[in-house]
């Protein structure tokens, strides 16, 4: 898909400027403190989160985009981001067109930090016909593809702290290995059955419990894109609910317009189980507890 994210041209330029005064600031969302140890970016608290689990408390994580209230779509990048950038050791980017703005700082920063690209982690294509679902974080086996490759590249940049960061990333492959069994275990009682979304946000988890994705293209495109929704397609998916031929709505809490309260509207109207999801890390969770509470959600939704 196109992405959707600004990168402010006059905070980029400003950028230099901060650098040569030396500002610093915490590891959430802006600059490192300390020149000392290694230093990680991520485009978002999701992938900040990971790094920290499986980096530890010696290494400087800064998450660009930590607000759970923040709207991703609309997201501007800031002079403090490009200045982490240029600091930064590693950088950990999703990719597939969902955080360019972080390749456009790391190419003002002439960065020459170790990039992990996610999708491309993944080895995810777009599907026939259709545009690439680039919310690779929802894939369990992807970001254990990622813990891997975090783990190579930190041992890499720092030899010393390599059994550490094995360790570390070890028990965190554990726990998503958990998931992943809870999944297994839903595909088995639950596969085949209907679900709608407003977003393919959280389509990796659907797909992964065996759950048929019954929103029109259309719709699920239009709200991605930003775009209108035809009358004709809104009416063909809120039909859904009343047919009877979904369990549940996966809505995606931070990106609301009025043809996704409509849809909303018609899930509760029926009855339907609607499912809360974020593109970002909600406050006070960590990646696996989030996930965790999405299994639950969806697990209640569907019956258990």
């Amino acid at each position: 898909m196109k992405t959707r994210y600004l990168v402010s041209l006059l905070a980029l330029s400003a950028a230099a400027a901060l650098a040569l005064t030396g500002c610093s600031a915490d590891a959430a969302g802006s600059p490192a403190s300390s020149t000392d140890g290694l230093s990680v970016v991520a485009s978002t608290n999701v992938y900040g989160d990971i790094a920290k689990t499986v980096a530890g408390d010696a290494v400087t994580v800064t998450s660009i985009m930590d607000n759970p209230d923040q709207d991703p779509h609309s997201f501007e990048a800031s002079a403090q981001n490009q200045l982490a950038i240029s600091k930064a050791d590693i950088v950990i980017e999703n990719g597939g067109g969902y955080d360019d703005f972080m390749d456009t700082m790391l190419k003002s920063a002439k960065s020459k930090a170790a990039v992990l690209n996610v999708v491309d982690i993944s080895g995810k294509k777009a599907q026939s016909g259709g545009e690439l679902n680039e919310h690779v974080w929802y894939d369990l086996p992807t970001i254990g593809k990622l813990t891997g490759e975090l783990v190579d590249a930190l041992s890499k940049a720092d030899s010393g702290q390599a059994a550490t960061f094995k360790a570390n990333g070890d028990a965190f492959l554990g726990e998503l290995t958990k998931l992943q069994g809870r999944e297994a275990d839903l595909k088995q009682k639950y596969a085949g059955e209907g679900a709608a979304i407003t977003e393919p946000v959280p389509l990796f988890m659907l797909e992964a419990i065996g759950l048929e994705n019954k929103t029109p293209n259309a719709f699920s495109e239009a709200i991605e894109e930003g775009t209108d929704v035809s009358p004709a397609v809104l009416k063909q998916t809120i039909d859904l609910f009343a047919s009877g031929g979904v369990k549940l709505l996966a809505y995606n809490e931070q990106t609301s317009g009025p043809e996704t309260e409509k849809v909303l509207s018609a899930a509760k109207s029926s009855g339907v189980a609607v499912v809360p999801v974020t593109e970002t890390l909600p406050s006070g969770k960590d990646y696996i507890s989030w996930m965790s509470g999405n299994l639950d959600a969806i697990a209640k939704a569907l019956g258990e």
